[in-house]
């Protein structure tokens, strides 16, 4: 058992100096992989029936989502173990293990809903009565522009510096899952005037854009608190999420008959099939070509 421990504290260890993945993805492999080597205490952790035993256990336990993505974390850990030949034979060559994936479709916010919660930003920033308000409320006013205009995740959000910023030509530079980098350009007016007033009124020192009181980042919770607290107060009943602020772009830009793969390299997939899941909730696309398309539309009947 000690082996086992020894040896994911090394893989933890290289994903982080040497693949140099995000802290986000690190804590997922560390709790992943401290519940596998909890489980396995007093097992062989070799054992094809141990592992599928402990994959039915996660199936179980978790949402489908979630399980696929601890087995893919220990996955991970096992080809390490194999290329470094650390054990002689990887046990998941022989396992073959699938497991129906329910397709969980985006929630989108109404655009209607967006309006009420950016213009009650707005006015939460005119009524501020201290400069210290002010500050914090152009500061919401900025990140939720960037949720909407851009469909970065929340996490790229709190984590953009002051160097990924080029007002010059409008662009930023935006690190997301894999540390892959993307750029997205800020072509309204309106969030660009907001992100440049921002830049001027903020008096934070530190490197990150986003700042709570204290000077550190905004973390992602933060976000999540504001957004909830703003759609709250703009009457909005439906519970928004930041993450529903990237599926409203997309959906917005499809309905807008956007190429799907330069959606797809907007929000930053590696893959197609990946971005194809907004195909499915497209309800005003759909709309439109069967009001525009179906051939019933051109047959006249009597009236009844």
């Amino acid at each position: 058992m000690a082996c086992l421990k020894t040896e994911i504290q090394r893989y933890i260890s290289v994903c982080q100096y040497s693949k140099g993945l995000s802290p986000l993805t690190l804590k997922a492999y560390r709790i992943d992989l401290a519940q596998f080597l909890e489980h396995m205490e007093r097992r062989d952790f070799l054992s094809k029936d141990e592992l599928v035993g402990y994959m039915d256990l996660l199936y179980q336990k978790y949402k489908p989502k979630s399980a696929k993505r601890k087995v893919a974390s220990i996955k991970a850990f096992y080809r390490y173990l194999e290329m470094e030949d650390i054990i002689e034979f990887n046990p998941f060559h022989k396992i073959t293990y699938k497991f129906k994936e329910g397709v969980v479709l985006p929630r989108t916010i109404p655009l209607e809903d967006v309006k009420r919660i950016l213009t009650y930003a707005y006015a939460a920033y005119e009524s501020a009565l201290t400069p210290c308000g002010k500050e914090s409320r152009l500061r919401n006013i900025t990140v939720l522009e960037l949720l909407f205009s851009t469909g970065m995740r929340v996490s790229e959000v709190s984590h953009l510096t002051l160097y990924n910023l080029e007002l010059a030509n409008g662009t930023i530079h935006i690190r997301g899952k894999g540390s892959k980098e993307r750029l997205m350009c800020i072509t309204n007016t309106g969030v660009s005037d907001i992100l440049k007033k921002y830049l001027q009124q903020r008096r934070s020192d530190s490197d990150y854009l986003f700042t709570n009181r204290l000077g550190n980042r905004l973390s992602e919770q933060s976000i999540r608190n504001m957004i909830q607290a703003y759609a709250g107060a703009s009457g909005v009943t439906l519970h928004i999420t930041p993450h529903m602020f990237r599926h409203t772009f997309a959906t917005a830009l499809l309905d807008r008959d956007v190429d799907i793969r330069y959606i797809q390299q907007l929000l930053g997939h590696s893959s197609i099939t990946t971005t194809q899941i907004y195909t499915h909730i497209s309800v005003n696309r759909i709309r439109h070509i069967l009001e525009t398309r179906h051939p019933r539309n051109e047959i006249t009947l009597p009236t009844i």
